[in-house]
Order: C-alpha cells, then structure tokens, then sequence
C-alpha cells in the first residue's frame, strides 16, 4: 500500500531540497528520519516533517504497520517564485528571484 504526504510551498529552493531528498529514498521510515534529524541543512527539518506526516497517514488511515514501512519515493518540485530587486552600485537594480518548492513523499508498507 502507498501513502503520500505532500507540503505545498515551503520556502526554500528545490534544489536544495533534493539533495536532502536523495539521502532517504529506499530506506525504512525510522532510519530516514533518525538521518534527517541528525542532518545539518534547513530543508532536513521540513523533509523531516513530511516523512512524518507520510507515515502518520499510513497508520491512521490505512492501517498498516508503521516499522515495516519504507520510503519508495520523493521528490521535490518547484513551486512559485517570488521576484525582487536588489540594489546595486550607479542608481541600478539586480533581480532577485526567491524560489519556493512542493515537497512530496510516497511510503510503502504491508497493511495487518
């Protein structure tokens, strides 16, 4: 059975997120998670969070067993971004673009 869990717009770059994101595919739920709280970038924090989540939704709503269950896929799109402009020397502007990312995990497990 496969449960997701999605977090919409969270802000940070999708490419730092699939760095984090690439660490955890395949691997059981508590050893993700156990990796990611030991994991110094910011993004771990909301990765962290939304395997949490996947897993949450696994036992609750689908009954199945949460140590049995592994993370089969993740992945991190982009989402909007937002575009400002930063001063620069002689009167004249640089753009500025603050990027934001939907995150998404998928767990896999047997149900009871």
């Amino acid at each position: 059975m496969e449960v997701r869990a999605l977090a919409k717009d969270q802000p940070i770059a999708p490419q730092k997120v699939r760095l984090i994101l690439d660490a955890i595919k395949g691997r059981p739920v508590d050893e993700a998670l156990n990796l990611l709280q030991f994991m110094p970038q910011r993004s771990a924090r909301i990765v962290w969070k939304v395997v949490k989540s996947a897993a949450a939704n696994a036992e609750n709503n689908f009954d199945v067993n949460p140590d049995g269950l592994r993370v089969k896929s993740a992945s991190a799109g982009d989402a909007r971004t937002l575009k400002r402009f930063r001063a620069r020397s002689r009167g004249r502007t640089a753009p500025m673009v603050k990027r934001y990312s939907h995150i998404e995990v998928v767990v896999e497990g047997n149900q009871f």
